[in-house]
This record gives structure tokens, sequence and C-alpha cells, in this order.
């Protein structure tokens, strides 16, 4: 009898009803660097069917001044994080800024005006490190930009220690940190 019982607690456990897993939130993990000092992560979402990822380093504020400052100064284009440069991968083609940008690996580098408004070029060369001219690896050429988007500034409350990207599934991209938030919205192309 003993048995019979022991035998039908997996049967039993089949017949209860399977509840549905809770959405996950966004993608986001810690990746390595290829030599930087700044932690690195990977963020994504699907967005219509589509995946968008983005990886890029992590610098933090330590005091200093972000927007116009020394680490992200007016006037110069910027990586979009530290190290090496951010990278966006996306599976289909999306429309952002009006542009056509067609599924692949792109490179994501921010220009921050005197003012402080800010744009987000999508450039289709990848593997450069920062931007030094004596390294050839490390040049960023605006002829392979393939789209330059007005990013939207809003301020936040609280301020953001470590430079933060999010993907979200209604198609933003937004850039955190400091008290500043910089944003691009995208569409998937059908």
């Amino acid at each position: 009898m003993t048995a019979l019982l022991i035998g039908a607690v997996p049967l039993m456990a089949q017949d209860k009803p399977q509840e549905k897993p809770a959405e996950k939130p966004a993608q986001k993990e810690r990746v390595n660097s290829s030599g930087g000092n700044s932690p690195h992560e990977t963020t994504g979402a699907v967005v219509d069917g589509n995946r968008v990822t983005i990886t890029y380093g992590r610098p933090y504020m330590k005091g200093r001044t972000v927007w116009g400052g020394k680490l992200v100064p007016a006037g110069t284009i910027w990586r979009t994080g530290s190290d090496e440069a951010t990278t966006m991968i996306t599976e289909k083609p999306i429309e952002m800024g009006g542009k056509t940008i067609p599924a692949g690996a792109y490179t994501l580098w921010t220009m921050l005006a005197e003012d402080g408004s800010a744009k987000l070029m999508v450039n289709k060369q990848i593997g450069q490190w920062g931007i030094n001219p004596r390294n050839p690896k490390s040049v960023y050429d605006p002829a392979n930009n393939i789209a330059e988007v007005d990013l939207e500034k809003t301020s936040l409350d609280t301020p953001v220690e470590e430079f933060t990207i999010n993907v979200t599934r209604d198609g933003h991209i937004k850039l955190s940190w400091d008290k500043t938030q910089y944003s691009a919205s995208f569409k998937v192309q059908k």
C-alpha cells in the first residue's frame, strides 16, 4: 500500500494547475570588460517581438561634475559609457529619429551641446576603445553614423551615482547619470 501511494505522488503533482510565471523584468547582467576599470553591464528588452541589447561600461560619478564637466564635456563626442564603446544589437530593423537602423550591431555615441541638449549617434563601426586619435582602434568616424537622434532631457529627483542605460519595453533607450536622464524612442519596423 505504501509503495502504491509513493508511486501516485508524481501523478497527483501533475494534476495541479500550473501557474503562469510572472513576466521577467528587462534583462540586466554584469559582463566583463576587455581591460577597463569600470563595471560593465548588458541590458535589453523585447519590444514588439524584437530584442534590443546594449552592453556598456558603467563609470561612477564619485563627486565629480558629469554633464558638461570632465566626464562628459560639452562639444566632445562621448562613447556613452566607459572603456570600450557602447554596443547596441537589434535583431530586427528599428526606426530612431526618422532613420532606419537595419538589424545588426552598432556603437552608440553621445554629443552634449553647451546648452545641455544632446544627440545620440548610432554608428556602424564597432570595436572602438574610447576616443584616442593616436589609437586606430579608438577613432570615432562620424561618416559611419547611420542615425543622429535628438535626446529628450529630463531632471531626476535622486542622483544616479553609476551611469545607467535602460531599454524599456515601450521602445525607449534611457541614459541616466547624476540628476539627468536623456532618452530616445524607437519603434520596430514591420
